[in-house]
């Protein structure tokens, strides 16, 4: 007795509707590419390899510090570079990101409890939601050279405009992490006739507390490269030792500032990465 044979599976076929949309929306980036050509200079990306721009002194003096050998097999002396000023304003940009998000914490909670749709009330709710989205707009550089008007150039505007924008970043995160708890263990509190502090105190921080954690620890690896930045505008940190080298043309020098760097920042790294392991 012989089966029918059974059809041959078709794969399944967008419509043409959804067809044209994507064929329209991937046209248009394309078309913005090509009208952006002239304005983003594009047309000048073969004078990165030309002998008037200087890259290849710029690449040979930066990357002499990764080179252990020189040219004559012989071991390379870094004795000459100022490590105590790198490894020191690092220590210091550091201490910055830490401050930062220290004080970014401590806003972002209360912050992060009003934004939270499931415990506040939309009418509070919503404005705090809007001024997170006005806080976080405003870049950290824009910041920082407010503070640095406030209180003078210095460690102090950079920790404040950290402050300021992972203040925003956290509050949102935070909030969201509230909005995605379970309901049993608040219920539980507030049939114990608790108020609604207490409500929040033993029913939701507890809930929250790893994943906040979490976030802080990974703003604080962003921040010590944030902190960097700043420093280039004169905030305090290596960013300032870092933008000197590169303007007095020590190539070389940057290369060792931008090794201290790489190394502290990878280290900070994999501490945050071990401790949110062991917390989630």
């Amino acid at each position: 007795m012989t089966t029918a044979a059974t059809p041959a599976l078709q794969p399944p076929r967008r419509s043409l509707s959804a067809q044209m949309f994507d064929l329209a929306l991937w046209g248009g980036i394309a078309i913005l590419l090509v009208i952006s050509f002239g304005p983003a200079e594009i047309g000048k990306f073969p004078m990165l390899f030309s002998s008037e721009s200087r890259m290849g002194e710029f690449i040979a003096g930066f990357f002499a510090p990764f080179r252990f050998w020189d040219s004559a097999w012989s071991p390379t002396d870094f004795s000459g570079k100022d490590w105590p000023l790198y490894i020191g304003k690092m220590w210091q940009t550091i201490q910055m990101a830490l401050w930062g998000t220290a004080l970014a914490i401590i806003v972002a909670i209360p912050f992060g409890l009003l934004g939270a749709s499931n415990i506040t009330p939309a009418w509070i709710q919503q404005p705090v939601r809007r001024v997170l989205d006005l806080i976080r707009s405003i870049p950290d550089l824009v910041v920082a050279v407010i503070f640095i008007t406030a209180v003078g150039l210095g460690p102090f505007a950079g920790v404040m405009a950290m402050m300021f924008n992972t203040g925003g970043v956290l509050a949102k995160l935070f909030s969201e992490a509230v909005e995605s708890i379970d309901k049993g263990p608040v219920e539980g509190v507030r049939a114990t006739g608790a108020g609604r502090l207490h409500e929040i105190v033993w029913g939701v921080i507890p809930q929250v507390a790893p994943l906040w954690t979490s976030y802080g620890l990974y703003r604080f690896e962003s921040n010590s490269r944030a902190a960097t930045v700043l420093g280039l505008i004169g905030a305090g940190g290596i960013g300032q030792v870092l933008i000197d080298s590169t303007n007095t043309f020590r190539y070389d020098e940057t290369g060792c500032i931008v090794l201290v760097i790489v190394v502290a920042v990878s280290a900070i790294d994999l501490l945050s990465q071990t401790i949110r392991t062991r917390l989630l």
